[in-house]
């Protein structure tokens, strides 16, 4: 039996209908920081300051350990002053002069547990963010330090944990660059990422929240096609996370790319040609397909370029950090101008914004579980088409 859409302005509504938490699992993002800022209040990494490590290795398993160092990476590789490193298990050139951090969601890797003791036998700084408890949690006993979570989460939410504990260790290794871990900017990344939840909660209107905005749209454009796009690494790497909690947490189906592989087919992705007055099945043949809604992720610095990338495609959205909902950009509009809400101009540390932008699609992906009635309904729903009239 198909569930009854619910209308994503009725707050209370959407509460009864969270029957799982998924909500405020996606809201804990900022509860998940300040675990983080905590512990290293209480000097978990205190022994890391001072040294110089010739590489950071980021050793994870699969899912949201894996797409928290892909951001990481993508955010700060040519920000930091130490080379870091991704991997899925601890690499043999790695030595004493070294820091490893073992990152990962299931306590029981075997792969997870034996990086641990190899980074350990080799004498490299070991950091394990991973559950403590075990084969994982015992691996490295008395050597490796310990930031396992804190916070219980959905598995669609557990990607914050990971990153908040790979900045907090470049912090403590004394890292130049807007890494945004010490224990002071930890805590000021956990309020905004409360301040997004808090503006993304089922008692904002759809029209004045983002999160519910992104969902709407989803909603809308699922049965067409939906593609994530990243027009940079730190970007790409972001609508993996976020095309794994569209999957996750709503079971929508979304595509994860590169900004510059979706601008070599823009003709491969559906036409609006139906829609034109003067179309008539008769003489016109078949409708074509809806276009592919494409979702651009990008920063407050690289949006006016993307944004030009983007105008030509037939249906594509620029989803920016800002306190804003995102930003509509119909086929053969203009670039955002002067004029650009201020919100929109933001100037925060990119590795801020990807965060942000990840907690909304988190946010986003759990109003889409909550109207799984709606995605029944099929491009023409109502409450996404409210959304659009309203913005």
């Amino acid at each position: 039996m198909t569930p009854e859409p619910v209308d994503l302005d009725d707050g209370d509504a959407v509460q009864r209908a969270d029957t799982r938490g998924v909500l405020r699992s996606a809201a804990s993002a900022g509860a998940q920081v300040r675990a983080v800022s905590s512990a290293v209040s209480d000097g978990v990494l205190g022994s890391l300051a001072g040294i110089r490590p010739r590489a950071v290795v980021l050793v994870t398993g699969r899912g949201s350990a894996s797409r928290a160092a892909a951001i990481l990476v993508g955010a700060l590789a040519g920000v930091v002053d130490v080379p870091v490193v991704r991997a899925d298990r601890t690499p043999n050139w790695t030595g004493s002069l070294d820091l490893v951090v073992v990152a990962g969601d299931d306590a029981g890797d075997p792969v997870l547990a034996q990086s641990i003791a190899d980074a350990v036998q080799r004498g490299a700084e070991t950091v394990v963010t991973a559950p403590d408890e075990g084969p994982v949690g015992t691996a490295g006993a008395g050597y490796a330090l310990r930031l396992p979570p804190r916070v219980s989460v959905l598995d669609a939410n557990r990607m914050i944990h990971h990153l908040a504990a790979m900045l907090a260790v470049l912090a403590a290794v004394g890292s130049r660059g807007q890494v945004l871990g010490t224990q002071r900017e930890l805590s000021q990344l956990a309020d905004v990422l409360d301040g997004e939840a808090l503006r993304g909660g089922p008692g904002q209107a759809v029209f004045r929240n983002a999160a519910k905005t992104l969902a709407a749209r989803v909603t809308t454009a699922h049965a067409a096609g939906i593609a994530l796009a990243g027009d940079r690494p730190g970007t790409t790497a972001l609508a993996e996370h976020a095309a794994a909690a569209l999957l996750s947490a709503g079971g929508v189906c979304a595509a994860a790319v590169e900004l510059i592989d979706v601008l070599a087919a823009p003709r491969q992705m559906g036409s609006v040609a139906a829609e034109s007055i003067f179309y008539d099945p008769q003489f016109d043949g078949p409708a074509t397909a809806p276009p592919l809604r494409v979702f651009v992720l990008s920063c407050a610095a690289d949006a006016r370029e993307t944004a030009v990338r983007v105008s030509a495609l037939p249906d594509a959205e620029l989803v920016l950090a800002g306190d804003e909902p995102a930003v509509g950009l119909d086929s053969g509009a203009p670039a955002p101008g002067p004029a650009m809400a201020a919100a929109e101009l933001d100037d925060r540390p990119e590795i801020m914004q990807l965060v942000v932008l990840a907690v909304r699609w988190e946010l986003a992906a759990a109003y889409v579980s909550l109207t799984a009635g709606s995605l029944a309904v099929g491009p023409s729903a109502p409450l996404s088409d409210q959304a659009d009239v309203e913005r």
